[in-house]
């Protein structure tokens, strides 16, 4: 399959319009504006159905039929987002790139986001045209603007940029591959500080094919994606526009895809972005960009716009989108497979799991049993000495403590932590306190007692814990609560939900590689139980069985190929079938399989996402999921977090937390990213 974005299809979402009059057009919107009031619906109606080189020739029409110009009286008429859109539309690409970046930089403070957003993302040519409205609106040069208004690194990128002469996609040969991973490393990774002329040189100036080829071999060479390399060892703006480069490298729709994204979540619309990425794309890979944004983000475009604006903005902006990909019928097959994409090379490369936890150097628990007992001992609590301390030593340090603890003072540790400590803060440091498997199997416990059962609890730890941390939570269970953990599900839950939680609970899934035979079995089962496959085989009970013995048993190498083979059996990611074929906690607990052995930081820092947002807290999700990965891959889960939501972990943290259990919970988050 041809990279998104680079077939000789037209991918855009606005065509010629057919049987095209400029002189009737341009009658058309000077009625429109003529008398007391303009008609905005016929003015949106047109200048949405016409391509832009239409709407120059409709500009020009206008000035020979009535002396005017088009733009002038479009910014008299109109008002607000929706006179910048229409305005916006009215330019030839090259001159809107050019206003925005002159607006960008101009007055008190500049807009570096603009900046990195247009020069990250356009072709040698578009570069150059820009490079020419420039002068010819402003008489003015680009470059002279730009350094005027930037400096450092990022300006020294920008201007490699703005030169667009990146090399074409032409054959490259494997050894300039590996010298330029070679120079990357040394530049980042293996230097004191950074060499940042290497990677300005070698991201500036080489092919996107050449490139991407780069980016695979970085991976498999160091074991860490380029960007994770870029965020540690550059920094600000260098390494945002850095990170955009790389992104558009990869794939300039998916790029524009996050941004869109970006610009309507949360509180707010940041409409200049949404405006400009909407005209510069229209045109260009629009159905690119729906198709990505539906595949990740789980909504249409179309209805992010619609739920998200209001009045003739929103109608202008959905004739840009051109079409709701939710409707019914509708999916594109496309964009499984770039989902696929996304995530196959870093699941099977050798990715360093990194927790953000670890032993603490010169450890003494003499000492550290002392200070404790000291922080606790007499009127008030010294929390900060017990924040300090349990948040930087590892769990089997928490343990010589503790028995350390109890020779020295004959005293229970975390009794003593129950009676001087409490709240949020008081489960956080408890939670530490105990051994990872004794601590799993209490929120097991928790979330089957009383009445109702937190099944999302059950879901996570279950779904994502390794076969050695099963037997261990198994063994802790037994230990703590003189039941077995199979027994305890098996009355507390029912139906096809208990014999998923029962077959993770055994775990014994398989530990080798993959068997593509096998996988393409697997595949086929998935695809007649989630009835999309054109020849069902066996009876459906049968079928139920299968398909739980395939996600709940199979290794995750293996899984990652049958998901690979149900999207090329399919046309369709399995991920999105499940959610949309199923439901209750039976697909909750599917998607979780899935969405571990897919990228398992990222399950997680959804879980911290989802904790977080919105009115409220979910603490008791936050701290459990804070403790369980602290010392696994918490470094892994921040960099996802950040990736995906465009805010650290650590910022996240800071604004919907308060007092001692923000500072125990950034200490555990291991810093800002």
């Amino acid at each position: 399959m041809a990279k998104t974005g680079q077939s000789a299809m037209y991918r855009g979402s606005v065509h010629d319009f057919p049987d095209f009059d400029p002189n009737q057009d341009a009658e058309a919107l000077y009625t429109a504006m003529k008398g007391f009031g303009s008609d905005k619906e016929s003015i949106l109606e047109l200048i949405t159905s016409r391509s832009n080189k239409q709407r120059q020739e409709i500009s020009q029409s206008y000035k020979s039929l009535y002396g005017k110009d088009l733009i002038a009286d479009l910014k008299y008429e109109l008002t607000g987002k929706f006179e910048r859109l229409i305005v916006n539309l009215m330019r030839p690409l090259a001159y809107c790139d050019a206003k925005e970046i002159k607006d960008a930089i101009s007055g008190i403070g500049t807009d570096e986001k603009c900046l990195i957003e247009i020069l990250a993302s356009r072709t040698n040519e578009q570069m150059h045209q820009l490079v020419a409205a420039y002068k010819d609106a402003y008489e003015r040069d680009l470059e002279s603007d730009i350094m005027g208004d930037t400096s450092g690194h990022f300006q020294k990128m920008l201007v490699v940029l703005l030169q667009g002469t990146r090399e074409n996609d032409d054959v490259v040969s494997e050894d300039l591959v590996q010298q330029d991973v070679q120079d990357l490393y040394e530049a980042g990774e293996l230097k004191w500080g950074t060499d940042e002329a290497q990677f300005i040189y070698i991201l500036g100036n080489r092919s996107k094919q050449h490139l991407r080829l780069v980016f695979d071999e970085y991976l498999k060479t160091t074991g860490k994606p380029i960007e994770a390399s870029i965020r540690g060892e550059l920094s600000g703006d260098f390494e945002k526009l850095m990170l955009a480069v790389v992104k558009c490298i990869r794939s300039t729709p998916e790029y524009f895809a996050d941004r869109l994204f970006k610009a309507m979540k949360g509180l707010g619309t940041r409409d200049n972005t949404l405006i400009r990425i909407m005209v510069s794309r229209s045109e260009l890979d629009m159905l690119d960009i729906r198709e990505i944004f539906r595949t990740k983000y789980e909504k249409s475009l179309y209805n992010m716009i619609k739920n998200d604006t209001s009045g003739e903005y929103k109608k202008a902006l959905l004739k840009l989108c051109g079409g709701d990909d939710d409707a019914a019928g509708q999916f594109f097959p496309e964009a499984a497979q770039v989902a696929y994409q996304m995530w196959e090379l870093s699941a099977v490369a050798r990715v360093e799991l990194r927790g953000t936890v670890c032993a603490a150097n010169d450890f003494n628990p003499d000492a550290d049993a002392k200070a404790l007992r000291k922080a606790m001992k007499g009127i008030g609590t010294d929390e900060a000495t017990i924040i300090d301390i349990i948040t930087h030593r590892s769990n089997a340090q928490r343990q010589q403590i503790q028995q350390t603890f109890k020779s020295h003072f004959g005293r229970d540790l975390m009794a003593d932590l129950k009676s001087e400590i409490s709240g949020d803060l008081a489960r956080l440091i408890l939670g530490l306190m105990m051994p990872p498997a004794h601590y799993d199997a209490k929120q097991l416990k928790k979330a089957m007692e009383g009445a109702g059962t937190d099944e999302k609890t059950l879901i996570e730890i279950l779904a994502t814990r390794t076969n050695a941390e099963i037997r261990a939570i198994n063994e802790a269970y037994k230990e703590d609560y003189h039941k077995s953990l199979e027994d305890a599900l098996s009355s507390d839950t029912s139906g096809h939900f208990r014999r998923i939680l029962i077959s993770l609970a055994t775990g014994n899934r398989e530990e080798g590689g993959e068997n593509r035979d096998q996988a393409r079995e697997d595949a086929q089962v998935a695809a007649e139980i989630l009835e999309i496959a054109d020849t069902p085989s066996g009876d459906k009970t049968s079928l139920e069985t299968r398909f739980m013995t395939v996600l709940c048993t199979r290794s995750y190498p293996h899984l990652r190929r049958v998901f690979q083979e149900f999207i090329k059996m399919t046309n369709y990611d399995i991920e999105h079938v499940i959610k949309k074929e199923m439901s209750g906690d039976v697909k909750d607990a599917f998607v979780a399989i899935v969405q571990s052995v897919k990228n398992k930081p990222l399950f997680f820092a959804d879980k911290l996402y989802k904790s977080m947002k919105g009115a409220g807290t979910d603490e008791k999700t936050l701290t459990r999921v804070m403790i369980s990965r602290s010392e696994i891959d918490l470094l892994n889960i921040r960099r996802e977090f950040i990736e995906k939501y465009d805010k650290s972990l650590h910022q996240a943290i800071e604004d919907d937390t308060s007092g001692d259990f923000l500072k125990a919970l950034l200490a555990l988050c291991g810093g800002e990213d």
